[in-house]
């Protein structure tokens, strides 16, 4: 693991720097006006830094009591495998302690890395996705 530092509050001068996490992992469509609305409507943010720079992301939206949902858990392709992501987990864990419910929505290949941060598959879990390619992928 590496020392990494992580923020709670989206700025919006992070903005190029998260960007580039994002581009990092091949997810294009993050321009920097999406990335600001996300962050901004997220209740909980968290945001690695290591050594000076933004190397990894993670968001929550939540009502405060009963359920939360975990969001992007990303980390820049460059600073993977170092335990990053593992520390944005749990800081959004740690957030959301007090939080009957908390989901996420792995991408494939994924899920034994949430598992490892207590996370388990749900029998009654449900999505619709716009995008007919996300749906064949994550649609049972």
């Amino acid at each position: 693991m590496v020392n990494v530092t992580i923020l709670n509050q989206f700025e919006e001068d992070q903005l190029d720097e998260i960007k580039d996490v994002y581009e990092s992992v091949g997810w294009m469509k993050h321009s920097i006006e999406v990335i600001s609305i996300i962050f901004q409507r997220s209740d909980v943010v968290s945001i690695s830094v290591y050594d000076g720079r933004i190397v990894g992301v993670g968001r929550a939206l939540t009502d405060g009591v009963f359920n939360a949902t975990i969001y992007d858990v990303v980390v820049h392709r460059d600073y993977q495998r170092r335990g990053i992501a593992s520390y944005i987990m749990r800081d959004l864990l740690e957030q959301l302690k007090g939080i009957s419910c908390i989901q996420l929505i792995s991408t494939t290949g994924n899920e034994a890395f949430y598992r490892k941060h207590g996370l388990k598959n749900l029998k009654t879990g449900m999505a619709r996705y716009l995008n007919p390619s996300l749906a064949e992928e994550y649609l049972v």
